[in-house]
């Protein structure tokens, strides 16, 4: 579905992602850990085009959904092709009810045709926000607030979400749920690629992993090797 082919990353003169590579299947969930400053938001950010890609040296890579070169698409191009990112924090509008919040999340025409459907399919993932359908969103707690950024992702239907540190801020119990969440919404058939420092939690649910140190993927496997790994285990599990 996605494959990232050797793309180097500038914020300015300063570079921030040296030659990465990365794939998702369709139905996959992907994980990419790493410490802070890593690069990991960078990424996500340059997917959806936010930022592009620059050709420096050898790598002459691009960003592929579908087959189809997409890292000179505008945001919101990128959006039409079913890509949709949460980004970190929870970022909503917060005079706006949380109902009026999700009917932003459908602003694309395809999923404006299926709101209803779409809506009811959120409340079912999230039933507190049907409870608190009618308030303003600056009312919610912060385990609400995550709900309802996933919930307006969405709504405009993607087959691809990525997730900037979803567990972030969140009390023990709105982890697990969130890590819960991610895996019933990739069950409903869409992929799912998520940066996140919770490297266990992480790869406890993820079918692959990538880790990003520096700017470089240093390590990819799957969710089980990557928990075995001894690197990781000292670096990022302290066993």
């Amino acid at each position: 579905m996605l494959r990232i082919d050797k793309i180097d990353v500038f914020y300015g003169d300063v570079q921030i992602l040296w030659d990465v590579s990365l794939e998702v299947e369709s139905n996959e969930i992907v994980t990419v850990l790493g410490p802070n400053g890593s690069g990991k938001s960078t990424l996500l950010r340059t997917i959806v085009n936010l930022i592009h890609p620059k050709k420096v040296g050898r790598s002459d890579g691009g960003i592929f959904y579908r087959g189809s070169r997409i890292n000179d698409l505008s945001p919101e191009e990128t959006v039409n092709l079913g890509i949709s990112i949460v980004p970190e924090g929870s970022r909503v509008f917060q005079e706006m009810s949380v109902l009026d919040n999700l009917k932003m999340g459908s602003h694309l025409k395809k999923a404006r045709e299926v709101r209803k459907e779409t809506l009811k399919e959120v409340y079912t993932l999230f039933p507190r926000l049907e409870e608190r359908k009618l308030q303003k969103a600056k009312t919610l707690s912060g385990g609400e607030r995550k709900m309802l950024t996933l919930g307006m992702a969405l709504m405009s239907r993607p087959d691809l979400l990525l997730l900037d540190e979803p567990s972030l801020g969140l009390q023990p119990n709105f982890v697990t749920r969130t890590f819960e969440t991610i895996q019933e919404i990739n069950r409903r058939g869409v992929a799912v690629l998520f940066v996140e420092q919770n490297v266990h939690a992480s790869l406890e649910i993820c079918h692959r992993g990538y880790v990003l140190e520096n700017g470089r993927m240093i390590l990819e496997g799957t969710g089980g090797e990557l928990l075995n790994n001894q690197r990781i285990k000292k670096a990022y599990l302290a066993l």
